[in-house]
């Protein structure tokens, strides 16, 4: 092969290569030129070097320039879509805020799109406020009964608090706690029931939408139900609860007072013992007295006849068995 015929073959590539970035390029370029917008041919070319699709910056800037919007450059939509934002999405956004009269600028609509807001749909609600639901919100007023409040609150989002407000949750968090707030305010439930639009009016008051993205328009109580008695259920809690202190305390007076009785009957057995054992002696101090003279014959016998007396008074005097007869401790 010859130097002639590597150079043929050469010149073919880079007229293909040159078809490939130029041929495209050409055709977007007279597309813009044709629609008004002013797109350079060599920036079409080299939006390609710098990985930046040229179909979608030239329709995006075609769309802006149709819509009255001529101030957005194709470098704002290269650097946007360099950013990581969605370029379609802020450019419908800015043209649906300008229909709308919205004052909206690009670089903060890049700003919210980058934020990870969805710039569109913000635009969408500022035009068409959006009803939030909330859960069903249970509270207790002064009187003890439970009410269950659900509530649908009217928003409309605030462009100027889209980047670092706060999202639906804190608004449904807040709305909560001033309808328990109010709740628990309350004298009695049946003033909640009769004016439900109550707890709406004092939860307006309390500016709930301050740090939000959203402006609070309204909030509507759409349902309140009566629920459980709370204060009786905590009264009779509470009687079961000192009941049960009570039967302890007397289980523990009736378990101190048996365990006196217990050692009083130990006592009163460990007495009879050493008088069962102080009797024992006497026997053996009477033989002891007979041995060494100091007791006689007439003393012993004057002894047992006081022992005799003595039975039979307590025989007298002790109780009786149902016929009359001594019972048999009397008898022993």
């Amino acid at each position: 092969m010859g130097i002639q015929q590597i150079f043929v073959i050469l010149l073919f590539i880079a007229l293909i290569i040159l078809i490939y970035f130029i041929g495209s390029a050409i055709s977007l370029w007279v597309q813009a030129l044709v629609s008004g917008a002013r797109v350079g041919l060599f920036n079409i070319v080299f939006m390609r070097f710098r990985k930046v699709p040229p179909k979608l910056v030239v329709t995006t800037k075609i769309m802006a320039v149709k819509a009255g919007l001529s101030d957005i450059t194709t470098d704002d939509l290269e650097s946007h879509f360099l950013a990581g934002g969605e370029v379609m999405r802020v450019v419908q956004a800015l043209i649906a805020a300008d229909k709308a009269n919205i004052e909206l600028k690009f670089n903060r609509a890049a700003a919210i799109d980058l934020a990870g807001r969805n710039v569109l749909e913000a635009v969408q609600m500022s035009v068409n406020p959006k009803v939030i639901e909330t859960p069903i919100v249970a509270a207790m007023a002064k009187d003890g009964i439970q009410l269950k409040a659900l509530s649908r609150v009217t928003v409309r989002a605030n462009l100027d608090r889209l980047v670092g407000g706060a999202g639906e949750e804190t608004i449904l968090a807040r709305v909560g706690e001033g309808i328990v707030t109010t709740i628990g305010s309350s004298d009695s439930h049946k003033k909640v029931l009769e004016n439900p639009d109550s707890i709406s009016k004092r939860v307006l008051e309390k500016g709930l939408d301050a740090g939000t993205a959203y402006e609070i328009l309204s909030i509507d109580i759409a349902d309140v139900d009566v629920g459980k008695n709370i204060g009786a259920e905590l009264e009779t809690d509470r009687a079961e609860a000192d009941k049960k202190i009570a039967q302890a305390k007397a289980e523990e007076r009736r378990a101190m007072a048996i365990a006196a009785e217990q050692e009083m009957m130990a006592r009163v057995q460990e007495m009879r013992a050493k008088v069962v054992e102080a009797e024992a002696q006497v026997p053996l101090a009477m033989a002891d007295a007979f041995r060494q003279g100091n007791l006689g014959v007439m003393d012993y016998l004057k002894i047992r006849n006081i022992q005799a007396d003595t039975q039979m008074r307590d025989a007298i005097g002790g109780p009786k068995d149902s016929k009359g007869a001594p019972t048999p401790d009397q008898e022993g």
